[in-house]
């Protein structure tokens, strides 16, 4: 992955400290098994095994550390750096682009029983989700270059 934008944000870098790179790594690893705040992050790092690989067995990084990163150098470089890590899982298989929602749907990787979506909530929006589409189309078009022939005749 090109990540020269996220390297750009450091002024300079240290040889024995965390690179940017295993940071994003080891941010992403962790939202993926739902640990989010900087000090539960630090605690994932300390316990896991799997980090330390991350890591390549450096020292783990401190909760100020981690929210420095994100906060000065992910933040500013974010939709970039996820845009990249979306071509590179598409490039390689790891992403199927056959299907692409745009109608608002929020899927939640904690779902219980207690989640719900109403049908009368979804009809309401039905006919201004329609209205949005074409425009829609035309935007992904320019920003990331995806040709669809049939946006024009979209309902």
């Amino acid at each position: 992955m090109d990540l020269s934008k996220l390297y750009g944000t450091y002024a300079h870098l240290e040889s024995n400290e965390v690179t940017p790179r295993q940071m994003l790594k080891l941010v992403v690893f962790a939202a993926m098994h739902g640990v989010r705040s900087s000090r539960a992050i630090e605690d994932f790092c300390q316990n896991r095994i799997d980090c330390r690989l991350l890591l390549d067995e450096k020292k783990a990084p401190d909760y100020s550390t981690i929210a420095r990163f994100r906060s000065l150098h992910l933040a500013a470089c974010a939709k970039d750096v996820l845009v990249e890590m979306d071509r590179y899982l598409g490039y390689h298989g790891e992403l199927s682009a056959d299907t692409l929602f745009i109608d608002g749907t929020k899927i939640e990787s904690f779902a219980n029983k207690y989640k719900f979506v109403w049908k009368k909530g979804v009809t309401k929006r039905l006919g201004k989700m329609m209205e949005e589409i074409p425009a829609f189309f035309l935007e992904t078009e320019t920003s990331f270059g995806i040709c669809c022939e049939d946006a024009a005749s979209f309902p």
